[in-house]
């Protein structure tokens, strides 16, 4: 009698005066990532229990109209043509990067200088150095309590944190084999406009950063080890296309009918690598894989067992536990949409799949709980630089005809 006399006054209680915590959140960019991180902050508090609630203040675009119009459309407060200014507003203390990746070292060490903690986009950047710097400025900002991570949102694939689980939990024995796929066709038709990403002062890369930081972050996040070396190949197989008429939409635009310009970035790559432990690992990254739209493929072999991903049906896991017996063992299809499966706590009842939007949504959640925490930052800019550091790797090893380049560690 007693509990219900207690639960009967605390409901009778006015609520909390005490205001609400927030993070308020700048973020600079309005294209595709930057409407996939917009879903990411506008819904992770209103999904999980969060210590403090993200407040969408402002986004920054150089083109007043379109960045005003993306605000509205998105939620933000307000809208800046300067990521200074946006950096300088007191009601931004994070600041989120989705631009190309030739301004992402000058964006995030102002913002982290003025004592703001980051969110950025991968690549980290467009060069090794450009992403040490990076760290080094995340390292000092750290000693000071701020929080800098870089945005490898397929780690936050419910399926996926669930496979490093299973991984680390000894499931699969010692690793033998990596085996990486990141396929899309959207480049095919030699007249698809010559976009940012096919430029390298302003990509960095072509498929190998745009794909492969993906494929090479995730194979070293659930093997729990290292590249150490890698042997590639890339190619460029239209080398000339059609100028952008007008901005990008997307992945793609709207080519001009006449201008021409230069492709300076590889179509796709090709490598092998060896893991610390010594296990084997192939990579493949590219944006001319006809009929592939989003098919980012990992497959584990080791010991004990193997797991094995698709991106395109991202709520499953396939599992072989090759300990049991022979009679009965094989591949196995595990739904993770169950509430004890990493992230699903606080989704729906199980069977009722999640998508790809879902992943910038978990990203928010652990960076808001990070802070809050004060804890270290998982992916962190040191996890950015370590596979900027394979890509380079990677295109030196192409350069010089395949050549075995060890991986500066």
């Amino acid at each position: 009698m007693a509990r219900r006399e207690e639960t009967e006054q605390e409901a009778a209680a006015p609520p909390s005066t005490e205001p609400e915590a927030t993070l308020g959140v700048g973020m600079v960019g309005y294209a595709f990532m930057g409407a996939a991180h917009s879903q990411g902050w506008r819904t992770a508090g209103h999904v999980f229990d969060l210590p403090m609630r993200p407040a969408l203040a402002a986004i920054c675009g150089r083109d007043r109209t379109a960045v005003t119009a993306a605000a509205e459309r998105h939620g933000w407060a307000a809208a800046e043509t300067d990521w200074r200014a946006l950096i300088a507003r007191d009601d931004v203390q994070l600041v989120d990067i989705c631009t190309p990746g030739d301004s992402h070292a000058e964006i995030a060490i102002a913002a982290l200088e003025a004592g703001k903690h980051v969110l950025c986009e991968k690549p980290l950047a467009n060069t090794v150095a450009e992403a040490e710097a990076m760290t080094e400025a995340a390292e000092r900002a750290r000693a000071r309590g701020q929080v800098a991570m870089v945005g490898f949102n397929y780690r936050k694939v419910p399926a996926i944190a669930y496979a490093r689980k299973l991984i680390a939990d000894g499931r699969l024995g010692a690793l033998r084999h990596v085996r990486a796929t990141y396929l899309q066709d959207w480049l095919v038709d030699p007249e698809s406009p010559l976009t940012w990403r096919l430029e390298r002062e302003h990509a960095g890369s072509g498929a190998l950063g745009d794909l492969g930081a993906h494929i090479i972050d995730l194979a070293q996040y659930l093997a729990g080890e290292l590249l150490v070396g890698v042997s590639a190949v890339s190619e460029t197989f239209v080398r000339e296309r059609p100028m952008l008429a007008g901005a990008s939409a997307g992945l793609s635009g709207v080519a001009s009918s006449e201008a021409r310009g230069a492709v300076t970035v590889d179509d796709a790559a090709v490598f092998t690598g060896r893991l610390a432990s010594g296990a084997l690992a192939s990579f493949e990254a590219t944006r001319m894989a006809a009929g592939r739209k989003n098919a980012l493929r990992l497959e584990l072999n080791g010991e004990r067992g193997s797991l094995a991903f698709d991106l395109e049906r991202l709520n499953e896991l396939s599992f072989h536990d090759h300990t049991e017996p022979a009679a009965t063992a094989g591949f196995r299809r595990i739904l993770v949409t169950e509430p004890e499966h990493p992230y699903l706590e606080a989704w729906w009842p199980p069977g009722h799949a999640l998508g790809y939007e879902h992943t910038f949504i978990h990203q928010a959640r652990d960076l808001v709980r990070t802070i809050a925490e004060g804890a270290d930052p998982v992916p962190s800019f040191a996890d950015g630089l370590q596979v900027q550091r394979v890509l380079a790797a990677v295109e030196e090893s192409a350069e010089k005809n395949s050549v075995h380049t060890p991986v500066q560690l």
